[in-house]
């Protein structure tokens, strides 16, 4: 999908479908009045039959309206001024595409430039727009023997004023990116997992590493993880015959020697529960247990396109949980990286030990600040749902920083808290820690490990296991969630820089 700004009037504009607005009660702000000044009152002598009341998401398509150049135009309904915030703007965004989307045009031409949100200013209400529109084109049927039709849509342009055109083309680019990783973390979280296993999630970093410049990628096979003393993260590698990896992305656009910011994902590639095995029935969503490490990959693309001024990490904690004689059991005792013992009481806790040695890892950089991303616990789908993705840490301004950022991106996220009072939960009397904290608080006793090895960084983590995956039935997928989120994180960082 390719994206056009222009400053034109709407009138004049020779498109396949231009869009135009219609408030609540008929209302026609001052672009639409000019379109349908030009149309000799066309537009205004439908909406006074009534067939369009102008409420958010509601459409009414025109054909051959007399003295404008656009072979049709959509009337999309966007309610009253004063309730409409950024759900509505989605909503009106999305039932737009859809009628575009069953056309023949093959572009279309936005003239929504009048249409007012509560809380999002110029560039916000563009990114917004964009972002809908361009994801909304996603499909994914490359293991279909009938594939989709291409979509004839190619190409929308955006209406802006004159004194707005520079930040809608900036909003326009930011989108651009964000969605394209988006669509990257969602090809990989929808890839069956006989493709996509951990040697593929090491390919598709390097082959990132050629399509843009700046990055190089290194992968720590199990030969130098065993040599790095990574016994957490070997305990949960070992029980499958595709062996386990962590992926190593830098990418230096900032100044030389400046400390980078560090994104951590988690990549199990499937995930059986190993010798605690889980439930047969849904195991099936067990692929998208490498979401974590896919929106990693996926931020990189975003941030690699648009050549963001600060220098940056990436590791990618990347093995598959099997069930084996060679797999670890509940009970075994194992030593991570950082020397510190765990107890593993549930093999189906290994998010964590994977993630503990790769935390470690991240410590050589020496990040300004470190933000993990994993689709964790379970416990925080029943906390917070699907909507909302859990957000825990050690440093409260960088706590707030993501909050920030999520609310900025439309991707929120919810602070859940870290008292040490939990840490008690993950008391073992045979070694340092045990891997899980019994049934209660099981988002944050999960935090609670991670924190152990991660005092020599500003942390945040991410809980994503509830917006990562849409499950069950037809709809199930992969979101590209938290891709907007930390694209916006690097976005805000990069203004400080």
């Amino acid at each position: 999908m390719e994206f056009v700004v222009k400053n034109t009037k709407a009138a004049a504009a020779k498109t396949a479908t231009l869009v135009l607005p219609v408030g609540e009660e008929g209302l026609l702000g001052a672009t639409a009045q000019t379109v349908d000044q030009a149309s000799g009152g066309a537009i205004s002598a439908v909406l006074k039959r009534g067939d369009l009341k102008g409420k958010p998401g509601q459409t009414l398509l025109l054909h051959n309206l007399p003295n404008l150049k656009a072979d049709r135009v959509l009337l999309v309904g966007t309610g009253k001024d004063d309730e409409r915030d950024g759900r509505q703007w989605r909503k009106i965004a999305g039932a737009a595409l859809g009628v575009l989307k069953g056309l023949a045009g093959s572009d279309a031409t936005f003239a929504l430039q009048d249409v007012q949100v509560k809380d999002r200013d110029t560039y916000a209400r563009a990114r917004m727009l964009v972002e809908v529109l361009a994801d909304g084109q996603y499909v994914f049927d490359q293991f279909k023997s009938k594939k989709n039709d291409e979509p004839k849509l190619g190409k929308i342009i955006l209406l802006a004023d004159k004194a707005d055109q520079a930040r809608v083309e900036q909003a326009a680019r930011h989108a651009a990116a964000i969605t394209a990783g988006m669509s990257f973390a969602r090809d990989l979280g929808n890839l069956p997992p006989n493709v996509c296993h951990p040697s593929y999630m090491a390919e598709q970093a390097k082959q990132l590493g050629k399509t843009f410049k700046g990055l190089k990628v290194e992968v720590l096979d199990e030969k130098k993880l065993r040599e790095l003393g990574a016994g957490s993260f070997l305990a949960v590698s070992q029980g499958s015959d595709q062996p386990g990896c962590i992926v190593v992305m830098q990418y230096n656009g900032g100044k030389k020697g400046e400390q980078p910011y560090a994104l951590v994902g988690k990549g199990i590639t499937f995930d059986t529960g190993g010798i605690s095995l889980k439930p047969g029935q849904g195991m099936d969503e067990m692929k998208y247990d490498m979401c974590g490490a896919a929106s990693v990959l996926g931020t990189f693309r975003a941030a690699l396109e648009l050549q963001l001024p600060i220098n940056l990490v990436g590791l990618l904690a990347c093995a598959e949980n099997m069930p084996s004689g060679n797999a670890t059991r509940p009970g075994d005792i194992v030593t991570t990286m950082s020397g510190q013992t765990v107890e593993i009481l549930n093999t189906d806790a290994e998010g964590r030990l994977v993630l503990c040695d790769t935390l470690t890892y991240a410590e050589r950089f020496k990040p300004r600040a470190v933000i993990d991303v994993a689709t964790l616990t379970g416990a925080c789908i029943v906390a917070l749902g699907s909507n909302t993705s859990g957000l825990l840490g050690n440093n409260d301004e960088l706590l707030q920083q993501v909050l920030g950022a999520g609310q900025k991106a439309d991707d929120r996220a919810w602070q859940l808290p870290l008292f040490d009072e939990y840490q008690e939960q993950l008391d073992s009397p045979f070694a340092d820690i045990a891997n899980i904290g019994g049934p209660k608080a099981g988002t944050i006793t999960a935090a609670c490990f991670l924190s152990r090895f991660t005092k020599a960084y500003p942390w945040a983590h991410l809980d994503v296991a509830g917006t990562a995956w849409i499950s069950g039935g037809k709809e199930k997928g992969a979101t590209g969630r938290p891709v907007p989120l930390l694209t916006q994180y690097l976005l805000d960082r990069a203004e400080q820089a």
